[in-house]
């Protein structure tokens, strides 16, 4: 009789020693991860674009200059808020618009609104009453923006010339060509905003335009006001 052995050549391990076997990752730490970068990637994206768009002026005859209204002191416009006017006046100065208008409300207690104060600055510096027009009801960019292209269509005027703070350039494009206008925008030429400031500026300009684009900047602003109160 002959008998056949078979010897299995497959390495054996034996128990308690040698390699185990490897742990898969959870589920849900896998998804965690897989939507963490996307996030990153999202918004490192959206911070090239604020960057990029900070560092571009796209200054061009135009309709009209719209400044983008920030914080007045008892008639006086802040130092952030002149250098926009001081902006709009050389552009208005080149011919490059033949009306300016100044936008933004006031806050509980104040006695002028930021539109007044930013008239009143226009006018002190030679720009002539009739070139100019206040949008004075509003709290925040998007209502700025689009209580302004609400008035300005109503005349047949559809390509501005936006002015504000560089890290602002890109929230304020996106936000104005959504309501229908033809925008180019020409930051101020030196912020007030430098060093640390700056990047805190862009950062946060980031956060607004990478959050406004999944939820609508009218909603996100709407919320940013409540806080606010």
């Amino acid at each position: 009789m002959t008998v056949t052995v078979t010897v299995d050549d497959a390495p054996r391990t034996a128990p308690g020693s040698g390699a185990r076997p490897r742990r898969r990752l959870p589920l849900a730490l896998k998804v965690f991860g897989a939507f963490l970068a996307l996030f990153l990637v999202y918004f490192g994206i959206t911070f090239m674009q604020v960057w990029a768009a900070s560092r571009q002026d796209d200054a061009q005859p135009a309709q009209a200059i719209i400044v983008l209204g920030t914080a007045q002191y008892n008639g006086t416009p802040s130092k952030a808020l002149a250098a926009r006017l001081d902006h709009a006046i050389e552009l208005f100065e080149r011919g490059l618009a033949p009306l300016i208008v100044v936008t933004g409300g006031n806050q509980p207690g104040d006695l002028f609104t930021e539109a007044e104060a930013s008239a009143n600055y226009l006018q002190d510096h030679g720009i002539p009453g009739d070139k100019i027009e206040r949008e004075t009801t509003s709290t925040n960019t998007y209502d700025e923006l689009a209580a302004t292209a609400s008035f300005l269509k109503r005349r047949g005027i559809t390509e501005v010339l936006l002015v504000s703070d560089p890290f602002h350039a890109y929230r304020i494009a996106d936000i104005a060509a959504g309501l229908g206008l033809h925008v180019h925008v020409s930051p101020t030429s030196s912020s007030v905003f430098h060093g640390f400031d700056q990047l805190k500026s862009l950062v946060r300009e980031t956060v607004a335009v990478g959050a406004g684009r999944i939820v609508g900047y009218d909603r996100l602003d709407r919320i940013q006001d409540d806080l606010n109160r």
